[in-house]
């Protein structure tokens, strides 16, 4: 009789093929300081897939600008240069032939007034808020030296733009020492008013930053307007004060859809436009583009020359190493889609934004607060609020995947709550259905709800006549709520 036997593999569990039967998963994963052992690749990578499982899902995040979508052949050309330094120019100079193909590109989207062959300026930046930076610092440099020259004290900038504006404004004016002076908004007009924004420049101002595509509603700012006011206003007093027009989200979309709009470097007073290469330049998140109408905007003295990596290259940015990815996915996506490409991805996005603001206006429930021309997203309101209100809805939604952000309009309106979804590329009209279908879900799951006013704190007991202590009430209600989300949003890493 043959006797067999097994063979002994002793305590250790590294040959086990499955992540799940090894002692790997028995243990929390460090959260503070990094653990004395190795553990293998295998086993690495299954236990953080897992935990990123809990993410929502990127598709579904319709807050977000972010391009959640690309192409697979473009998805492989980020992989095979994501270990390529960008800052690298000496020894990557293809890659720095096209970021510099790329902002030539985009200056003649932007009707800058260059020449066939002329080389247009600008940098490629990690996106629109660095870009701003930029931007903002060429204003200011060039404002002092003006005031400098003239004698005149320039220790006092201020800068003027709609209190609708990105954090990233406020970022640069607290960062960079500028006064920042915000024209309030108003209920039914969210967007910087051009007369009043001209009331606020003074000799001091450096520039008015105007918004193509409200963060709030998707709304264009009427840039040429401001410019029409502006130069008058230059006029009467001598003054040179330009303009910025932060174009994150909208300048990739009204070459396409509104060609005939003016709001580029058609208008004189537009010296520099940043855009976002990872909203609708349809690039994964992590690109931007600063561009200045001529050399004359940008001061030399804010360039830096250096030599160490091989070469003299003048560079000017606020970060130094950076991936070549982006980059090199937005020269894919202008060569790729061209002119035509994202002409039919923005009336996609367009009409699909269409057909998710007729489903809602069907529910009979919601006020749109965002406009047909602009950014395509969908921005509503409750039209009775006295129940349930519009952060109940977020909260609800999100049991079906969909992330759809609530938020409270700034000053002057922040009485005004909203829920905003943004229309992507890759957000079908199926979605948009889908989308109407859950909403019409949530309302009915609220209105068998108990309100969160009782009856008896109202009125006569009558819960549909609110008097302004209920509205009182509910602005209450409304920022514990803000705060609640904030604080979820501080203990779980979001920025």
């Amino acid at each position: 009789m043959v006797l067999s036997h097994a063979a002994s593999t002793g305590s250790s569990d590294d040959s086990v093929h499955s992540t799940f039967a090894s002692r790997y998963v028995r243990a929390s994963l460090p959260r503070y300081r990094m653990p004395d052992n190795s553990i293998p690749k295998e086993a690495a990578y299954q236990i953080i897939n897992d935990e990123l499982m809990l993410d929502g899902n990127p598709r579904l995040n319709l807050a977000s600008f972010v391009t959640t979508w690309m192409e697979p052949e473009c998805n492989k050309l980020m992989m095979d240069s994501i270990n390529k330094n960008y800052v690298d120019m000496d020894e990557y100079p293809v890659t720095t032939e096209l970021q510099n193909r790329c902002v030539n590109m985009i200056a003649h989207l932007f009707n800058a007034p260059l020449g066939e062959t002329e080389t247009a300026v600008g940098v490629g930046t990690v996106g629109s808020s660095e870009a701003i930076m930029l931007a903002g610092l060429a204003f200011k440099r060039r404002w002092q030296n003006k005031m400098r020259a003239a004698g005149k004290p320039c220790d006092k900038p201020n800068i003027v733009t709609g209190a609708n504006v990105q954090v990233c404004w406020e970022k640069f004016a607290r960062y960079f020492e500028v006064e920042l002076k915000e024209v309030k908004l108003t209920e039914g007009y969210y967007v910087m008013d051009p007369q009043k924004a001209v009331d606020m420049v003074d000799e001091n101002t450096i520039c008015v930053a105007a918004i193509l595509g409200s963060t709030l509603n998707g709304e264009f700012e009427d840039v040429k307007t401001l410019n029409d006011l502006l130069v008058k206003k230059n006029e009467e007093t001598g003054w040179d004060t330009p303009i910025h027009v932060d174009a994150a989200s909208g300048g990739f979309i009204a070459p396409f859809l509104y060609p005939e709009l003016e709001w580029d470097f058609r208008l004189p007073l537009v010296k520099s436009i940043n855009v976002s290469g990872h909203k609708y330049g349809l690039v994964y998140a992590g690109v931007g583009w600063a561009i200045w109408r001529s050399k004359e905007d940008l001061p030399e003295e804010l360039i830096f020359h250096i030599n160490y990596l091989g070469a003299d290259q003048p560079t000017f940015t606020l970060n130094f190493s950076k991936g070549s990815s982006q980059v090199i996915a937005q020269y894919y996506q202008l060569i790729r889609l061209g002119f035509e490409g994202y002409k039919n991805i923005m009336d996609n996005c367009q009409e699909n934004a269409m057909v998710l603001k007729e489903g809602l206006e069907r529910t009979g429930r919601f006020n749109i607060v965002s406009k047909d021309n602009g950014v395509p997203l969908v921005a509503f309101s409750l039209k009775d609020s006295s129940r349930h209100n519009e952060f109940e809805i977020s909260e609800y939604l999100r049991r079906f995947g969909w992330i759809v952000p609530a938020y409270t309009m700034p000053p002057d309106a922040q009485h005004i709550t909203v829920l905003r979804v943004v229309i992507r590329e890759d957000f079908s009209r199926t979605f948009a259905e889908r989308l109407v279908i859950d909403i019409e879900k949530v309302l009915h799951e609220l209105d068998a709800l108990p309100s969160r006013v009782a009856p008896s704190l109202l009125p006569n007991g009558d819960a549909t006549a609110p008097n302004d202590k209920d509205m009182e009430r509910q602005r209450e209600v409304i920022t514990l709520w803000r705060r609640a989300v904030a604080e979820k949003k501080k203990t779980s890493g979001v920025c």
